[in-house]
């Protein structure tokens, strides 16, 4: 029988790893329409660095200062998550130069997409997946933001409306704190019909499997 997940995909738009996620999830869904296996996907928020500051912090500093990475071991991690990324089609351009952001905001722009826009939901995410990661630019500048929104094919001048006021901040607060109240502690983490959770930068042979089971019931991990 076919069957229509719904998908909540929890993570942040400066996660290497949520990039790695999306192009596996995506890949397993495009093998699983042939068995009338289908997905609607939800982004939903969660903040990697909430206290990071407006100036944002060098990649390098950040990694050593949260994980105790040498900058060779940085250097190394970075290699091995952009041939991940290639592997999904999509090009990481980051470096020893690059910088970690705060990205409340782009949360706050992608929860306006979903909220006017929901077919555009993805595109902006991924817009914002370029922005930082193969553009290297700044995730707290409103004008960069806005561009993200364009690209993804959303109104600019709405765009830079809901970054000019606290819109959509008490909900995206309030979502963030659902997913953490659930046992969200790292992403991405991908929630199946509410009650199935797949973490982390999975291969799209894992989901694949995952979700054909989750389909038919018959597997998962509560959460």
């Amino acid at each position: 029988m076919p069957r229509t997940l719904h998908i909540d995909f929890v993570s942040d738009v400066v996660c290497p790893w949520c990039v790695v996620g999306l192009g596996g999830l995506e890949g397993a869904l495009e093998r699983l329409k042939g068995e009338g296996i289908t997905a609607e996907i939800r982004f939903q928020p969660f903040e990697l660095n909430p206290q990071m500051p407006a100036e944002g912090e060098n990649i390098v500093d950040h990694v050593g200062r949260k994980y105790g990475s040498t900058p060779e071991q940085s250097a190394k991690a970075r290699q091995m998550i952009h041939e991940r990324a290639a592997e999904v089609g999509f090009e990481m351009k980051t470096g020893p130069d690059s910088r970690i952001w705060n990205t409340f905001d782009a949360h706050r722009l992608l929860h306006w997409a979903g909220e006017t826009a929901p077919d555009k939901q993805r595109a902006l995410k991924m817009a914002l997946f370029v922005t930082h990661f193969t553009q290297g630019r700044d995730l707290t500048d409103p004008g960069v933001l806005a561009d993200a929104a364009a690209a993804a094919g959303l109104s600019r001048e709405a765009a830079v409306e809901v970054l000019a006021d606290d819109l959509y901040a008490a909900a995206v607060r309030a979502e963030e704190a659902l997913w953490v109240s659930r046992g969200i502690t790292g992403v991405p983490a991908v929630v199946v019909e509410g009650k199935y959770l797949i973490s982390g930068g999975q291969p799209a042979g894992v989901f694949e499997e995952a979700l054909r089971g989750m389909a038919g019931e018959g597997s998962g991990l509560p959460i």
